[in-house]
């Protein structure tokens, strides 16, 4: 999609009815509050209107982790700085030949400072299967002890968690989100981004008492 010249890629994966996102949630439930047919009598001939309901647990999708998620006292996802979310330089870091533990390696001679780094590891193409849930990659407490000390923005990932899930501490959630760092995951399409010179956009709707949101995620080149 092309805006002012610019060209926009979306990098969510859509909410549909049903979906599991991680193993243990429930799916999403959509409906009709008001369908277009119950809204007949209430207006003028030919004009309906349609509002949906929707009931899902606050991780689903592509969603943004905010540090009340994994801290009681941190910020909720209506506490979130806009600054921390939207119109951020973004940078790829390709990890899609790096096994499963993503390691600081790759990272090094990157530029992290106030930025969204956002890792590929191409696990996207595994999403509504089985497989996405086993052997995902994640990164390592190295590379979440390196951003948190280069002083990343935001960090986000292309696969079921960012963590390791047999790590029942979850070291980089809890490092980054201590640290007042974002976490983005499920993002999907980042084989469409170059590694550097796009912005990045991660905002939720600003629900008060909440860890974590949907988003709509997507960058600008």
């Amino acid at each position: 999609m092309e805006l002012n010249g610019r060209r926009l890629v979306d990098l969510s994966h859509p909410i549909e009815a049903g979906m599991t996102t991680y193993p243990g949630l429930p799916g999403p439930v959509v409906s009709d509050f008001w369908s277009r047919e119950s809204t007949k009598s209430r207006y003028a001939p030919g004009t309906t209107f349609q509002i949906g309901r929707i009931e899902m647990v606050a991780n689903t999708g592509t969603y943004v982790d905010a540090p009340f998620h994994r801290f009681a006292n941190g910020p909720d996802i209506a506490g979130l700085p806009l600054n921390k979310l939207a119109d951020l330089p973004g940078v790829l870091i390709d990890a899609t030949r790096a096994g499963r533990a993503v390691d600081a390696e790759i990272f090094r001679r990157r530029v992290l400072r106030d930025r969204a780094v956002l890792v590929r590891t191409d696990w996207d193409r595994h999403w509504r299967t089985p497989q996405y849930a086993e052997g995902h990659p994640y990164l390592t407490r190295g590379v979440a002890e390196m951003l948190v000390r280069e002083g990343a923005a935001l960090v986000g990932i292309d696969s079921l968690n960012i963590d390791d899930a047999a790590d029942s501490a979850r070291s980089v959630h809890t490092l980054l989100l201590e640290a007042g760092i974002p976490v983005v995951e499920h993002l999907t399409g980042l084989g469409a981004l170059p590694s550097d010179g796009f912005r990045f956009h991660a905002v939720p709707a600003p629900v008060a008492g909440m860890g974590s949101f949907p988003v709509r995620a997507y960058a600008v080149l």
